[in-house]
């Protein structure tokens, strides 16, 4: 009887294997989008699709169509491909520049409202346009889609970047107070490499800031773990205790961060914040190398790096409120702080153009080789 049972369970599993075999040979896979601006219609949408074949070998083919709105898109699209298109391994969707200026709201409501596309699905916008990008033949890329999400898989989990997943933005995108940013990305010669972060009031992309200046907005808004920076001191700003003939810049690398940010409301009215942070750091080179001897001239290094990294946090929150994106989401932590706000978006970003944060950083060395 046991025998029999074996028998059955075996059957099951086989007739398992081969549906599953006759599923995936039946669809068309798409694993990343990239919406433009249409040259005859609103919306161009390049879909990377890969397609399994009999022997599980698989093809990938780069398709682009036009149509009134997105779903209008991917029907042309699925009269291209053999097989029909299912986006269940959806892992990255871009945006053109210009397509990011006129609002992606509608993009990300739609995705989030699909029950097949995964929460974990990263964001991100394309210096120019996504279609050039993602058909340019790469020498060294196997598959543009593939490489797209790990390049930013990879920054976003080492702490290089701002973390954009379909969830994290969709928070920002419906909390009040809060505004969206996003990676960007670019073709740089024969690979692509993130170039920046994008900044949103709302859902329109409305500026823009360095690679570099993405690590002072992740420090003053989340918990840091691990990641590395380099930062450039003036050498003026050096005593001679540390340094005796100090040229025009010092370069230090710091590796890892670990962060802690304390956040209070002082001032209701203007609004006013105290942005306190505790940074502790392993400093991995200097150069040119400092003359250290004693504590005393590391709490003084510690002191003269605390106050450079507070005034890069200052002033990259000041652009922030130049263009009216707030980021940071200091509105969200208003309304919550005081009760009965009845706060709109209209109103925080009135009050937002007022705001003062003062910010201070208590920077802390670890463990170093140059002092050790």
């Amino acid at each position: 009887m046991n025998r029999i049972y074996f028998l059955l369970l075996a059957c099951c599993v086989s007739l398992v294997g081969c549906a599953e075999s006759k599923i995936l040979e039946r669809v068309s896979l798409v694993t990343l989008i990239g919406y433009d601006i249409g040259k005859e219609e609103a919306v161009e949408t390049t879909a990377i699709v890969r397609q399994v074949g009999t022997e599980l070998q698989s093809n990938v083919a780069i398709i682009a169509a036009e149509n009134d709105t997105s779903q209008g898109t991917r029907a042309k699209i699925n009269h291209r491909v053999a097989e029909k298109l299912m986006s269940g391994q959806l892992r990255s969707v871009l945006f053109g520049e210009e397509f990011a200026k006129n609002g992606i709201g509608h993009y990300i409501d739609t995705l989030s409202k699909n029950a097949t596309i995964s929460e974990g699905l990263i964001l991100a916008i394309v210096e120019g346009e996504a279609r050039p990008l993602l058909e340019y033949q790469y020498p060294n890329i196997d598959e543009i889609g593939e490489h797209v999400y790990k390049l930013l898989d990879q920054n976003i989990k080492s702490e290089q970047v701002v973390s954009s997943t379909l969830h994290e933005v969709a928070f920002d995108y419906y909390s009040i107070g809060r505004d969206i940013a996003i990676p960007i990305i670019k073709q740089d010669k024969e690979l692509v490499s993130i170039s920046g972060i994008a900044l949103f009031r709302k859902d329109k992309m409305i500026g823009k800031m360095s690679v570099e200046d993405s690590f002072y907005v992740k420090l003053s808004r989340d918990d840091y773990q691990n990641g590395t920076l380099e930062i450039k001191i003036k050498g003026d700003d050096f005593p001679s205790s540390l340094l005796k003939e100090p040229p025009n810049e010092i370069n230090l690398v710091f590796d890892p961060i670990k962060t802690h940010k304390d956040l209070k409301l002082v001032n209701q009215t203007i609004p006013e914040f105290d942005l306190h942070l505790n940074v502790q750091a392993r400093l991995l080179e200097v150069k040119p190398n400092l003359e250290t001897g004693d504590s005393e001239k590391v709490k003084e290094l510690e002191k003269i790096i605390g106050k450079y990294l507070a005034s890069e946090i200052s002033r990259v929150i000041a652009y922030c409120q130049k263009i009216d994106s707030d980021i940071f989401g200091y509105g969200e932590f208003y309304k919550s702080s005081v009760r009965h706000s009845k706060l709109t978006e209209e109103m925080w970003h009135e009050m937002y153009k007022e705001m003062k944060v003062n910010v201070d950083v208590d920077f802390s060395l670890l463990r170093s080789g140059v002092f050790e």
